[in-house]
This record gives C-alpha cells, sequence and structure tokens, in this order.
C-alpha cells in the first residue's frame, strides 16, 4: 500500500447468528474504492483460515448491473472471471488468492441480482398477489441469498464453510446494511498530518440510528496510529481499546494478516463468536511471513513491459499483476513494470505526437538501472475494441523479431496470430474480424456461439480444458508435463481453424487445443527463447507461493533461468525460495 492522504476505517461487524454452525464476518467501508476493504477482508479470512476453519467470502455491490462482464475497466478495474464463467468484481480475486479457494458468481451480490430474482418470483406468482416491496421481500432475499451461499464448499476437501466474511459497502443501499448490519467509519487526517476521529464520531452516532455498532474499528492510516487517537476512538465510539486496530502501510499486502494477528485480532475472534481455535502459532501465516520477509530483501531486478490500452488504472490489470509478482517473488527478483499505452507505439502517434511516441518505444524497448541498459520483457494481456491493436502488433513484432521473452494472453495471443500472418505469411491484411470484418484473410474470427446483439454473458467463460498436442512444449513443461489444463477463459473470437496449417508449416506452433480439437488454444515460436500465447487467462488462478506457470516461464526467461529450470524438472534450487510444482505442503 502507497501512502494515502485520506485514512480509512473498514470495521467488523460480527453476527453470531447460528445457522449450523455458520459464523457472519461483516466488513465494510465508506465510498471511495481502493482503500483496502478487499484486503481486510481478505486478510481476516486468511488468519482465521490459518487456524484451520474453513472459510468462504461474499462481496456486497450496490449497483444495478447484473454483474461485472460490462464495466468498464477505466471505471471499476478489470472483470475477475471465476471457474463458473462468473463475471464479477476484483475483490473476488483477492479472496480467491489469498485464501486459495474457488468462488462461484452467486459469492457476488448485485442488487441488480436481487431485484432480478424478486421479480422474477412476482412473475411466477410466488407471492400470491401480495404488494412486493422493499421490506420484507428485497431485505428477505438479501438474507436468504448469504445464507445459502455461505454454506457452498469452496475448498478442494468440499467441506462446508465454517466462517464467511461478507464485505459491503455503506454509501448506496441502506437495506443492505440493515441486513447486514455493517458499520464504516472514516478518519481524515488534517492538512498538518493530525490523526482526525471526528469523521469516525459523526457516522458512528449516525449509524447507531439503525441500531448498528462496530465490534472492530480497523483504522487505515499511513503509519502507526497514536495512542491517544486510539484512545479517543475508544471512548466517543463505545468501544474497547482492543476493539481498535490500526492498518497502517506495510511494505506489502501479504503483510496485513501479520499485522492483524500481531494487535490480537485472532484472539478477539475466539472470544466474540466462539470459534474452535487455538491461540497458538500458525503453521500458515508463518510461510506468509516467510514469504514477506523475502520479498523485503529482494535486490535482483526483472523488468517487464505491459503494452495494453487501459494504462492509466492499474487495477484494469490486476491480476496480471499479481500473477507477475508470484513468479518474481519464487525467482527471488523484485518486479520493475512499466505499462505503455499500446496506441502510442503507431505509426498515427508519430505524426500527432513524436515525442510521446519515442518516449513510449524507449520504455518498451529499454531500461536504464543503474546505469545497465537492459532489454525489456512483453506481456500483452486481453482486451476488447480496436484502439490501440496496431501498436500491440507492432510490440509483438519487435519481441519475435529481437527475440525478446512474450507472453500474450487472450487478445494477446489472437494479435501475435495476425502478425505472424503478415509479416511471415506475407497476408498484409490479416486480421481479426473484430477489427476488419472485410479482412481477405481472417486468421481470428467470432465464436458460432457469440450473440453480438447482447454483450452480458455472451462470450465463452470460467474453466475449460486445454489439451496438449504435442510433449515438445515449453509451456506443458511449465505446467509439471501434463497431458492438459484447466484454466478460465473470457472471449468471443478465436483463431480460425481452417488456416492454422499456414503456420505450423512456418514454426508457429498451436500446441495446445480445446477437448474438441476445433479451439487454439497455446501457441509457441519455434527457435525463440519465449514466444508463448495463450487463450485463457492463468493470471486468475495464480497463487502467491503457487505462481502461474505461462507468468513464471516469462519470468525465468526475462531472467536467464528457463533453460535451467526445464532441466531441472521444473524445479527452482533451495536458494531461489520456492520449489515447484510440487505444492502439497504449501498450499495456502
Amino acid at each position: 500500500e502507497t501512502h494515502r492522504s485520506l485514512d480509512l476505517s473498514p470495521c467488523l461487524w460480527f453476527v453470531q447468528r447460528v445457522v449450523g454452525s455458520m459464523k457472519y464476518i461483516l466488513v465494510t467501508g465508506g465510498v471511495i474504492s481502493g482503500i483496502g476493504k478487499g484486503i481486510i477482508a481478505s486478510s481476516v479470512g486468511t488468519i482465521l483460515k490459518s487456524c484451520g476453519l474453513h472459510v468462504t467470502a461474499i462481496k456486497i455491490d450496490p449497483y444495478i448491473n447484473i454483474d461485472a462482464g460490462t464495466f468498464s475497466p477505466y471505471e471499476h478495474g478489470e472483470v475477475f472471471v471465476l471457474d463458473d464463467g462468473g463475471e464479477v468484481d476484483l475483490d473476488l480475486g483477492n479472496y480467491e488468492r489469498f485464501l486459495d479457494i474457488r468462488l462461484t458468481k452467486d459469492n457476488n451480490l448485485t442488487t441488480g441480482k436481487i431485484y432480478q430474482s424478486v421479480i422474477n418470483k412476482e412473475r411466477r406468482g410466488d407471492y400470491l398477489g401480495k404488494t412486493v416491496q422493499v421490506v420484507p421481500h428485497i431485505t428477505d432475499a438479501i438474507q436468504d441469498w448469504v445464507m445459502r451461499q455461505a454454506k457452498v464448499p469452496v475448498d478442494d476437501d468440499d467441506v462446508e464453510p465454517q466462517v464467511c466474511v461478507i464485505e459491503v459497502r455503506q454509501d448506496e443501499e441502506r437495506e443492505f446494511l440493515r441486513v447486514t448490519h455493517c458499520l464504516v467509519r472514516d478518519v481524515q487526517p488534517s492538512a498538518t498530518g493530525e490523526q482526525k476521529t471526528k469523521p469516525t464520531q459523526n457516522s458512528v452516532r449516525e449509524l447507531r440510528g439503525l441500531g448498528l455498532s462496530p465490534d472492530l474499528i480497523m483504522c487505515r492510516c499511513s503509519t502507526p496510529l497514536d495512542n491517544s487517537v486510539k484512545e479517543k476512538i475508544s471512548m466517543f465510539c463505545h468501544v474497547e481499546p482492543e476493539q481498535v486496530i490500526c492498518v497502517h502501510d506495510v511494505s506489502s499486502i501479504y503483510r496485513v494478516p501479520l499485522l492483524l494477528e500481531n494487535q490480537g485480532v485472532v484472539g478477539y475472534f475466539c472470544r466474540r463468536l466462539n470459534l474452535p481455535i487455538e491461540t497458538k502459532p500458525r503453521k500458515m501465516l508463518a510461510k506468509w511471513k516467510e514469504m514477506s520477509d523475502r520479498s523485503d530483501r529482494l535486490l535482483e531486478q526483472c523488468s517487464i513491459a505491459l503494452v495494453g490500452k487501459y494504462t492509466k488504472f492499474s487495477d484494469s490489470y490486476a491480476s496480471v499483476i499479481k500473477a507477475l509478482e508470484h513468479s518474481a517473488l519464487a525467482i527471488s527478483h523484485k518486479l520493475e513494470v512499466k505499462y505503455v499505452d499500446s496506441a502510442d507505439l503507431e505509426a498515427s502517434r508519430l505524426q500527432e505526437e513524436p515525442v510521446r511516441y519515442h518516449e513510449a518505444w524507449q520504455k518498451l524497448c529499454s531500461a536504464n538501472l543503474n546505469g545497465v541498459l537492459l532489454l525489456r520483457r512483453i506481456v500483452i494481456p486481453g482486451g476488447f475494441g480496436v484502439r490501440g491493436t496496431e501498436g500491440k502488433i507492432q510490440a509483438i513484432s519487435w519481441a519475435r523479431k529481437q527475440k525478446k521473452p512474450f507472453l500474450g494472453v487472450c487478445l494477446g495471443m489472437q494479435l501475435a496470430v495476425c502478425e505472424f500472418a503478415r509479416n511471415m505469411l506475407d497476408w498484409k491484411d490479416a486480421n481479426s474480424t473484430e477489427f476488419d470484418p472485410e479482412t481477405e484473410h481472417p486468421v481470428v474470427i467470432d465464436m458460432p456461439e457469440h450473440n453480438p446483439g447482447q454483450m452480458g454473458g455472451t462470450m465463452r467463460l470460467g474453466k475449460r480444458r486445454t489439451i496438449f498436442k504435442t510433449k515438445n512444449s515449453i509451456l506443458r513443461k511449465l505446467y509439471g508435463d501434463v497431458d492438459h489444463v484447466e484454466e478460465r477463459h473470457r472471449h468471443r473470437f478465436e483463431v480460425n481453424p481452417e488456416l492454422t496449417q499456414h503456420f505450423e508449416e512456418k514454426g508457429f506452433r498451436f500446441v495446445g487445443q480445446d477437448v474438441e480439437g476445433e479451439r487454439m488454444e497455446v501457441i509457441e515460436l519455434d527457435d525463440h527463447p519465449y514466444f508463448v500465447g495463450v487463450q485463457y487467462h492463468p493470471e486468475f488462478t495464480s497463487r502467491p507461493i503457487k505462481p502461474s506457470p505461462p507468468y513464471l516461464g516469462l519470468l525465468l526467461a526475462a531472467a536467464g533461468r528457463l533453460p535451467g529450470y526445464l532441466q531441472k524438472g521444473c524445479r527452482l534450487s533451495p536458494r531461489y525460495g520456492l520449489m515447484f510444482p510440487d505444492f502439497s505442503e504449501n498450499r495456502i
């Protein structure tokens, strides 16, 4: 977390309502996004899971959208995709990464989903002619949804969860607050840096009118909370001092669970919720501390250029960045990501703004670290729309010709196909029909099941199986020399299977395909250190102690260690920290 001018204190409100042995922990924050509510919720779940409990998580959003599928990345950040094809808020990615769980689309609850379900019931006559109102019908629907979803297993052992962590915003829908009994506190510093408590007091006073009281107030601040401020919050918000938790800026978000544990949060959970856990040191948090300590000690640096169209908002590529971070940590390197706006690489930019054009190409091609010139490595993530695609193709061409490590994800893979067709097959107009419906060489086409008349939920979504067609594949080896993998998809277009033989003849290999052998899933280029494209989104299943193989391969190639890694059977030497691919003792 970086320094923030606004400190916020997401608060926890514990509901000891018993449904079997289920306990609910609710986390809420203010009107501003990105201040840490998701990390707090994830960290709470992490320390409980470290105690041996089965934990699930639910995110409640007040918007009318049915799901996050049609959101603009500039407004909401990335759209995170789940195994079942659910397009959800990016915070569910934090839950999965921290807790190493598999959620479903119903773990993201929106106003749109609730109202749609209630209206459908009304149309069927389920309410027997009664007037349908917010209270009790909407509030009952929310409560029933949460209680039902909290019981759905999310771990590999298929055991029903014991604790459900629920994140909800305060600002828009009071019926959500009434049902979940959540509470938020704002703590704003003055211009001099003094930590102020008045906003917290006012918010507590206002929401006490709804019968809501916090159990824990977690104060987000750039520096540790002064004792006087902590005592003031305790006095005026009617909580004990131990219920005021300081969550100050730390070197890594993975230190937040450790920060909470050090302030006695586990003990408070035990007493307040009567949880069947011991307060002795926990093995899983010890692994987190080891991982965080190693991250702070890293000296070597690896530079990656992320070429995209939403580069002004880093949350647009949140999972991609996390996957790169996981892989960099695995090989004991600091990660340096340079965002390159793909539109700035295009010839039209040279005519309009030549300085911006040359700066973008310099950022793409090289980095100067301590006087040493380093050539960059490139990742091109997914995206939609024609803007910036020609710039991405130019970046791919540079990486292919200069033999620089390259990873193309979803659209990145499709554009790699376009680039190779133009420059190696001499199909100068080769393109995707998404961008040029009239092209004579449609190397990327829309899928038969795609419905262009409706945007939401019409893509190929969720976990699908990819079959490796050859044993001589870098990516197959990175996955542990398996016959197939299952990864998450989100796309409307695919490589034209009728033209693939022309590519294969030139060393551009489609080494992974779907179960039917009709859709191209993985590409690799002969005589190149690492030129890989995947139709799926491997970043969605990357974990801090189990990085995604395609991203790990990119970082290994960038560090010059990929050949040695492959020769050792895809295992890192002990001095580099994590061991792969056996994660049986390192699962979070």
